[in-house]
């Protein structure tokens, strides 16, 4: 079966359909979808039938079913926040979609409905702070983290909060914060699949962080910073998505100005990353995937507006360039999948 991948096309207010072929990498247009208010980062509920959309232009969120059979999306409920989502996620039982807000400076948590459509208000508007870039659940849906980037007046620190996934409410852990050095601005995180860690990609320190992660007490604490840059590139750069395979194996983060994709292999024990290089990509590569499996991963250019393909080395994590592929106006996420089963 083929893998399904969503792209968010901000300034042409849309939302384009592929498919991939799961042996060769190959996409294939299926459709798109107009989004009014400038749709830009995507979610997917747990058991892949409904998609959500952050609206940046006009404030929202969407909710979309999810065709099984053909990826086709139908739109079922909306929600408009005091401000623009930057970020969105899903609990891990799929009963609310939790937001982030950069300019907003607030997280929130709103409910679905059975069929996992947004449409009440927030059970959490909670005020956190400038610069708020992500916001997730820990695997056992008992705590939740928001980075904020060291930028525009931004904490440059992790938020660390409890979630209650019977009522939707998050409140401050102990302690509510993790610092940073002067510089870092954490942005966005990934889990490793199998071991009490997490990464956070810097986006003004052009770097991934590891923690090590406290699951009694959901709390956090460094263990590597490791540079997504070659050594001597001075000019101007920012980090901005990060992805672990789903072997736990490789993980990647992308250059902007640089305009690259930092790739590192991940200790299978200590999880510490080692840098295995980096491929060109198209400018300012805000957003990307891996697939379902880890074989392929597809970078979208912001400033050029294209999408670059590439295939994952499964033995050494290395990305080989395959096709580029013309998409519309801003692309600014990636969303690839399996449906069905």
């Amino acid at each position: 079966m083929p893998y399904y991948m969503y792209v968010s096309l901000q300034d042409d207010d849309k939302i384009l359909l592929f498919t991939m072929d799961a042996g060769t990498g190959k996409l294939t247009p299926k459709g798109e979808v107009p989004v009014a208010g400038g749709p830009s980062p995507l979610t997917m509920s747990p058991d892949r039938k409904v998609l959500y959309v952050g609206h940046r232009n006009v404030p929202g969120i969407s909710s979309f079913r999810i065709d099984p059979n053909t990826g086709e999306l139908t739109q079922s409920g909306t929600v408009s926040p005091e401000a623009a989502p930057t970020f969105l996620s899903t609990d891990r039982n799929g009963r609310y979609v939790l937001s982030s807000y950069y300019q907003g400076a607030h997280a929130a948590v709103h409910p679905v409905g059975h069929d996992g459509a947004v449409g009440g208000p927030p059970i959490e508007w909670l005020e956190t702070a400038i610069g708020a870039h992500a916001i997730q659940t820990d695997p056992s849906n008992t705590f939740a983290f928001v980075p904020h980037i060291d930028n525009r007046g931004g904490p440059n620190a992790i938020f660390q909060f409890k979630f209650d996934p019977h009522t939707g409410h998050l409140t401050p852990n102990s302690p509510p914060r993790v610092g940073q050095p002067t510089g870092t601005g954490p942005r966005h995180f990934c889990f490793h699949p199998s071991k009490d860690m997490l990464y956070f990609s810097n986006e003004q320190g052009s770097s991934v962080t590891g923690y090590n992660f406290d699951p009694a007490n959901g709390t956090l604490s460094a263990f590597q910073t490791i540079s997504t840059l070659p050594t001597g590139h001075e000019q101007s750069n920012t980090c901005s998505q990060i992805q672990i395979s789903p072997s736990g194996t490789f993980l990647y983060a992308p250059n902007r100005g640089h305009n690259s994709i930092a790739g590192f292999s991940v200790d299978a024990s200590s999880g510490r990353l080692t840098a295995i290089g980096h491929v060109s990509t198209e400018e300012r590569p805000s957003a990307f995937s891996l697939d379902p499996e880890g074989n392929f991963l597809v970078a979208a250019g912001s400033e050029t507006d294209r999408l670059a393909s590439y295939r994952v080395n499964s033995d050494t994590g290395a990305l080989t360039a395959l096709e580029t592929y013309p998409v519309g106006k801003r692309p600014m996420w990636v969303l690839m999948t399996h449906l069905g089963g």
